[in-house]
């Protein structure tokens, strides 16, 4: 038995009848079922079979997973308890069926579990984050005997780097300027007072992140290596969401990391893309390879053209999102309620943007809150729009317009402009464009609608203040 996990779920199962009692659930039985699964688990010796606590823990997650979407703030991040201390019960079930078994499958399975409390329900209760993210670690290196510590450290192979093909586009005909460049970082008190109130691009900003350097983000090695194995990440499938055939699921870190490489057939390939994910959470080593700028902690008033800015509501008043994905991948033309430093470290990556003025001529699609939910059940996530704030979705907008059409596309322009007359009218002429390099820092505020599109292999963090 592997006696780091053991001891620390142990340690776990003794707290939950604390922690349980001051979850106030609509349906105690829930927490009773909770409580008699972790009695079953934590005896003395281990069961022999963990099947009487699994049918009670599935039904528990799958019921808590589908009250999480459905119910208000406060009962909502009681179930998220509720799921997270699931996972971590399942977890443990599949640990103590390695141990019988000797089967390693079930300890990737394990880690899997301990991911989907992070993905789904943030992890939540006092505590629990850490303790998810230390059972992972434990997981890994006692059942599958793998060091974190010594892979981060290793110099990835030269052949492991992200060399997908990319994709050289025409300029844009929805833009008629370009982002400002800046040759030298502002001050924190000129950045608040007068030059937070259009973008601008810092061209090298990022040339001393060790994502960049000693820990590169082009290279899978590191990737795979910084993670450990059975990790699970939600990757969208497809390149638009608009497509008929876009969808999301929950998938192998490493999988995903698979479909990044260069094709060495013909064969078609679904586009994966890891879009708009709190990828920092499930693995805060990366987070250590980025420096986060000082101009997101400078106090920002809201812009004139945008008074309803309000800052991120969680306690660090900014929100990470990593986007990983290959070329051609797209976020449509969109808003969101923050302001925004866009951070390119791997590849190219052409940006659209227009101020909020230009908002009346964006023919946007219906807001989230007028779009039925969609259910969901089994291992996937809800559906995330890549382009749909989700910390404030009624302030979120996404155009029907395709503002990434090419100068060359003579065929699509027409159409666009019989179906979108005012966007071409009003947008166009104050629309901005540019490809960000590798090293690239880019700048806007809050409201300014914004289209992404990777020209080649693209790793990029979002940063929301």
């Amino acid at each position: 038995m592997p006696t780091g996990v053991r001891e620390a779920f142990l340690s776990f199962a003794e707290k939950l009848t604390n922690s349980v009692s001051n979850v106030n659930t609509e349906v105690p039985s829930n927490a009773t079922a909770l409580l008699q699964a972790a009695r079953d688990l934590a005896g003395d010796p281990p069961p022999i079979s963990t099947s009487s606590a699994r049918i009670h823990l599935d039904g528990l997650a799958d019921h808590a997973h589908s009250a999480m979407a459905s119910s208000p703030p406060e009962a909502s991040w009681n179930w998220r308890c509720i799921y997270t201390d699931t996972c971590i019960l399942l977890a443990y079930a599949d640990v103590l069926d390695l141990w019988r078994s000797g089967n390693s499958s079930h300890a990737l399975v394990a880690v899997a579990h301990l991911d989907h409390a992070i993905v789904i329900a943030g992890a939540a209760g006092h505590g629990r984050l850490d303790l998810v993210l230390d059972l992972i670690q434990a997981i890994q290196h006692e059942c599958l005997h793998f060091t974190a510590s010594a892979a981060e450290c290793a110099s990835p192979p030269a052949a492991s780097l992200l060399r997908g093909p990319g994709v050289t586009h025409p300029s844009l005909h929805t833009a008629s300027k370009t982002v400002s460049v800046r040759d030298q970082p502002p001050s924190l008190a000129s950045f608040a007072s007068c030059l937070s109130r259009e973008p601008f691009i810092l061209r090298g900003y990022l040339a001393d992140w060790p994502a960049l350097n000693e820990h590169p983000w082009d290279s899978l090695e590191y990737l795979r290596s910084v993670a450990g194995p059975g990790r699970v990440v939600p990757v969208e499938v497809g390149s638009d969401y608009r497509n008929d055939d876009w969808s999301q699921t929950m998938m192998p870190w490493d999988v995903f990391l698979d479909s990044l490489q260069p094709m060495t057939s013909n064969d078609p390939r679904q586009t994966l893309y890891l879009a708009q994910h709190s990828l920092f959470k499930q693995l805060p080593a990366l987070q250590r390879d980025i420096y986060i700028p000082d101009f997101v902690y400078a106090a920002m008033n809201p812009p004139d053209n945008y008074p309803q800015y309000t800052p991120p509501n969680n306690e660090e008043q900014l929100v990470l999102n990593a986007w990983l994905g290959p070329a051609g991948t797209v976020s449509p033309a969109h808003t969101d309620p923050f302001f925004n430093l866009y951070a390119q470290v791997v590849g190219r990556k052409t940006i659209w943007l227009a101020p909020p003025e230009a908002s009346p001529y964006m023919y946007p699609y219906p807001p989230p809150s007028q779009v039925p939910r969609t259910s969901h059940s089994g291992n996937e996530d809800q559906p995330r729009n890549p382009a749909t704030n989700h910390e404030s979705p009624s302030m979120s907008n996404t155009t029907r317009v395709d503002v990434l059409i090419p100068s060359s596309a003579n065929e699509e322009i027409s159409r666009s402009r019989s179906e979108f007359p005012a966007f071409w009218e009003h947008v166009v002429p104050q629309a901005m464009s540019v490809t960000l390099e590798p090293g690239d820092l880019l700048f806007f505020p809050p409201g300014w609608w914004h289209a992404m599109r990777s020209e080649e292999t693209s790793f990029s963090v979002s940063m929301w203040f």
